[in-house]
């Protein structure tokens, strides 16, 4: 069975990408994408020889230099300075996931034959990428505007030589990839430089990956938070689908049916309460929830709309004979979308946060931090402080990036998006949410054994069986800083089949 995904225009859903990257696919260029780069790249090359008038990035300086007329001698040399002295990213590495993602969306995006690029260039980025090649890049030095200059200049400089990658587990510089591959450095020519630098990719890379992953945590989020509901001895009513019927937000809807057949089922929900009224907590998870799960709608729209795009500048339409200097690179779809999944991300947390509270308040005839002999025992005391602190972190993290912007290239460049940093933080904001996540299921797990012996469904009380495998009962203190990442190990055990947890 060919295992290969062909690069072509057909559109590039979120769902493709998840099965290429989960399926370990190899990349190669349709017969389709081939002819694009070629009549680009062939028109480019005729126009550059037929006129000399001054065209952005391919025979002049660029941003504010872009008035600085290039002779056609140095063409090739401006387009691999440009790589060279964009190559100024600095902090953390980008993880190599999310490396080999902005490699398939730099190359899905050059294949469309609008940039001018040379058909071994892209030949090489897809060399890089069947062969895990994947460059050192930096989270740091992207303003999200002019495209993601500094993290796509790293993605780029092992084309020239040049750089550091990964490759089987170690890091080398590329010289010994040369050799051991046997290639010789790409030899830039005009306009391909701006090609490979000019794009959203390093923002883009980063949405898909955590859109990739947000099914499973709003999933989980609204599994523990029915388990928390449980522990807590709550009510079923205001899951009540009539409820949902007459504010129809379908994420609201969607988060009540799911748990409501979580509960299916469950003695602990239908034994009669002596309360008339949970907390928001509980009672508003639909609302909660489900306002989360309409952003990453939204979000997973923009996204999709961005990886079947063309995002460098200028571009090159052989149609009308024109080339366009434009400013598709500039990242404030993606800034605001970013921001928007953060804060939906945040929002998982704090309510979960809130229902870790109650649930070691002492209320509801549970024990003061769901432990017996309180006071000798500290039980789940500190955790919920650690949750407490994470969901604090997320509110501090999901303060918008994209509102900001500093002017650059000497004013040229005057409005930036600040997507860049938009991206890193989302994904800060994804990976706590997986840990106030597994707190709540720690606590909720442990609340649900005073409940007996009355049982939950079938389906919860399988899901804490697995879970009691891993993580035993809290009967007296002990480190539970093992708890923690045992859980986190275990929630990572799971994947979403379409609206099922499956075992990844």
């Amino acid at each position: 069975m060919d295992n290969t995904h062909y690069v072509s225009t057909e559109l590039l859903s979120l769902e493709t990408v998840e099965q290429i990257i989960s399926n370990h696919k190899k990349l190669a260029l349709s017969e389709e994408a081939k002819v694009n780069i070629l009549k680009c790249r062939d028109y480019l090359d005729k126009k550059m020889d037929s006129q000399s008038e001054a065209i952005y990035g391919i025979n002049t300086g660029f941003g504010s230099l872009c008035n600085v007329k290039i002779s056609p001698e140095n063409l090739s040399k401006l387009q691999e300075n440009l790589v060279k002295s964009h190559s100024c990213g600095i902090g953390d590495e980008v993880p190599s996931s999310i490396v080999k993602l902005m490699l398939l969306l730099k190359i899905q995006s050059l294949s469309y034959g609008y940039s001018g690029i040379q058909l071994q260039t892209v030949d090489r980025l897809i060399a890089f990428y069947n062969n895990d090649i994947l460059p050192v890049i930096y989270t740091q030095g992207s303003l999200g505007a002019s495209g993601d200059l500094a993290p796509l200049a790293h993605l780029s400089l092992p084309l020239l030589g040049e750089g550091d990658v990964y490759y089987e587990g170690k890091k080398v510089h590329t010289s010994t990839i040369m050799k051991l591959f046997k290639w010789q450095p790409i030899v830039l020519q005009s306009k391909e430089g701006l090609a490979l630098l000019n794009g959203t990719q390093f923002m883009s890379a980063y949405g898909v990956h955590i859109l990739m992953k947000v099914s499973k945590f709003s999933y989980l989020a609204d599994l523990i938070g029915t388990i928390s509901l449980e522990a807590f001895d709550g009510r079923i009513e205001p899951f009540n689908e009539s409820i949902h019927f007459i504010r129809p937000h379908k994420g609201q809807i969607i988060t009540a049916r799911r748990i409501t057949e979580f509960l299916a089922g469950s003695e602990i929900i239908e034994q009669s309460k002596n309360h008339v009224q949970d907390p928001y907590s509980f009672r508003c998870m639909p609302q909660v929830h489900g306002a989360s799960k309409d952003v990453f709608d939204y979000v997973k729209k923009v996204f999709k709309t961005e990886i079947n795009s063309v995002t460098d500048n200028p571009n090159i339409f052989i149609e009308s004979d024109q080339i366009i200097s434009g400013g598709n690179f500039h990242g404030q779809p993606l800034a605001l979308a970013l921001d928007f999944i953060a804060i939906a991300l945040a929002e998982l947390g704090s309510i979960s946060e809130r229902r870790t509270y109650q649930l070691i308040s002492g209320a509801r005839n549970l024990p003061a931090f769901l432990i017996d002999n309180p006071g000798l025992n500290s039980g789940l005391m500190i955790p919920q402080y650690t949750a407490a602190s994470i969901a604090s972190q997320n509110k501090q993290l999901a303060t918008p990036a994209s509102i900001d912007s500093i002017v650059s290239s000497n004013g040229q460049e005057d409005h930036v998006s600040m997507g860049a940093n938009a991206a890193t933080k989302a994904l800060k904001v994804l990976d706590n949410l997986e840990r106030i996540l597994s707190i709540e299921l720690m606590n909720a797990s442990q609340g649900i054994e005073f409940r007996r012996p009355l049982k939950s469904s079938d389906f919860i009380e399988m899901f804490l069986s697995a879970y009691r495998d891993e993580v035993s009962l809290i009967k007296e203190d002990r480190i539970l800083h093992y708890d923690i990442e045992k859980t986190v190990v275990f929630l990572n055990t799971f994947q979403i089949d379409g609206d099922l947890l499956t075992l990844a």
